[in-house]
């Protein structure tokens, strides 16, 4: 654990699988990162521009491109898994991340029936099953939860979401109370969205996602459902108007994981703030949500906008994928 006194994790937003061969397990030494997350775009990357994947696309020949990539993403999170492994078995985190199909996120049905087909077949104890949080993945999130598997609850935006989800995860854990839970809670994309719109009317930039994740965040500690943490993820900075550690160093709080590129991690290693930032005063949570909606920030717009966004990009990637392997 990054700060064992808070238990506040880093775990790395990234796989590829020459990296897992080769710098993985110093990497995770070095920046004491007890976890990884992957994703769809993560995935493209790395299936689409590493040559590390050739040698066993030739043994793929017969599949079709669906089970090529589970094929060798599911051999990327074996090996994340295995390098992770010691850190799981002494309780200090250990998960390697995989995303469901995108395609699914409306269907709870056939999310459900993938999760369970893609956790036996990775036969790790240490993996966690994405879910995005939609109404099916709810429903998805509560029978996986009940049947023991370890859930990452992804592309969470609002409050709304937040509930929905912890409202699920609490119903699961009453029928299996094993599994471990984290919700993932995107930050940077609203300042992404909304800092131009802040700039032109005189108010402060770079406040909006870490306020809204310090919400969530209040409201994931208030329900205090057995092994659930809220994970800050979407924590990487494009461009230069913050440093680059920034949503790290103002995110750091007690019970929580915040997963980020690896040049993130190493920023703010170098250069962060390691004290906690969370809990903030739900006081102060609300004035600030009170300030944007006096100067007509939609927030309710934003967040179903920033979730059709993430659900898009991340179907966008999983059919550029399968597009190149077929």
């Amino acid at each position: 654990m990054y700060i064992d006194e808070i238990r506040f994790s880093l775990w790395l937003d990234f796989l590829e699988r020459e990296f897992i061969l080769k710098d993985f397990q110093k990497v995770i030494e070095q920046y004491k990162i007890t976890g990884a997350t992957s994703n769809p775009a993560i995935f493209k990357e790395a299936i689409l521009k590493s040559p590390a994947y050739q040698e066993q696309l030739q043994t793929l020949q017969d599949k079709d491109p669906k089970g090529k990539y589970e094929a060798l993403a599911i051999k990327d999170i074996q090996m994340a898994a295995d390098v992770l492994k010691p850190l799981y078995e002494k309780g200090d985190d250990g998960f390697v991340s995989i995303e469901v199909d995108p395609r699914l996120a409306h269907d709870a049905q056939g999310t459900i029936k993938e999760a369970k087909r893609l956790y036996d077949q990775i036969g790790r104890d240490n993996v966690m099953i994405k879910i995005p949080v939609t109404p099916a993945g709810c429903e998805a999130i509560e029978e996986l939860v009940a049947s023991g598997i370890h859930v990452n609850a992804t592309l969470i935006f609002s409050p709304y979401q937040a509930r929905e989800c912890l409202d699920a995860m609490e119903r699961g854990s009453r029928k299996n109370p094993d599994g471990y839970k984290v919700l993932s809670v995107f930050v940077s994309r609203f300042d992404r969205k909304l800092d131009p719109i802040l700039q032109s009317k005189d108010l402060p930039t770079g406040k909006v996602g870490i306020m809204n994740a310090a919400k969530i965040y209040n409201m994931i500690t208030k329900r205090d459902i057995p092994k659930t943490r809220t994970l800050f993820a979407s924590t990487g900075v494009k461009g230069s108007a913050y440093p680059a550690h920034y949503y790290i160093s103002n995110l750091v709080a007690p019970d929580s994981v915040n997963t980020a590129p690896l040049h993130t991690i190493e920023a703010f290693a170098e250069d962060g703030d390691p004290k906690p930032k969370l809990p903030i005063q739900q006081e102060e949570i609300d004035q600030f949500f009170t300030m944007l909606k006096a100067h007509e920030i939609d927030m309710k717009q934003v967040y179903h906008d920033l979730l059709q966004e993430g659900l898009k990009a991340f179907e966008e990637a999983f059919e550029a994928i399968l597009q190149e392997l077929k």
